[in-house]
Order: structure tokens, then sequence, then C-alpha cells
């Protein structure tokens, strides 16, 4: 019986419609978050204005992301760049006398020319 029955799809189930050519409403995408630490990202469309508190799921009030009053929760670092990191292991002198080794190194032929 199985193999004479017909197989279709359900009407109204899915659509056969398909997203090309369709232009979507700009949006802007505004986090929220509450004294608990839950994070909600809410979807307004471009230009909205957007409210400064948005009640999150579990009943408190959470504030907008962005919005600190001037005021900074984190102490930001400064940015290790890859010189600093080398300093931390080696002082300039050694450096200049690697880097001048390396040099006659090139220059003997013990490291090939790559072009």
């Amino acid at each position: 019986m199985a193999e004479r029955s017909l197989r279709g799809m359900s009407i109204g189930a899915k659509s056969l419609e398909s997203d090309t050519n369709v232009d979507f409403a700009a949006r802007t995408e505004v986090a929220y978050v509450c004294p608990r630490g839950h994070r909600t990202i809410l979807p307004f469309a471009e230009g909205a204005d957007f409210p400064n508190e948005w009640e999150c799921r579990c009943g408190a009030t959470a504030h907008r992301e962005d919005d600190n009053d001037g005021e900074s929760d984190e102490i930001t670092k400064p940015t290790r760049t890859h010189w600093d990191m080398l300093l931390e292991r080696r002082s300039e002198d050694e450096l200049k006398a690697l880097l001048e080794k390396r040099l006659e190194m090139h220059r003997d032929g013990w490291i090939p020319d790559y072009e």
C-alpha cells in the first residue's frame, strides 16, 4: 500500500517564493544589557528613535549598551605590538647583532634568494 501512495507537499506549509530581487528595509541593530548581564540585540528601522530602556526577558530593565553616560566600566590596556613583544625577549643590541649575523649568512649564500 505504501508503494502506491502519492507523495506531495502540504499546501500552505512551505512557500515557493524566494528572496531574489527583494530589497529589505535598512535596519540598525541596538544592543541592550540588563543588570544581570543578559544581552539582547534588537533590529530597528534605520533612522528610528531607539528607546534608552528595554524590558529584559528576566523582567529587569535593560539599558542600551552604548549608553554609558560618559563612564567606562572597563579599564582598557594599550595594544601590544609585535615590536613590544620582541623587546620583552631581546634587547635592541641583541637584535642588531642577530640582524647583522643573518645578513652575513645571506651574503655568504647560506640563505637563498626567494624572488
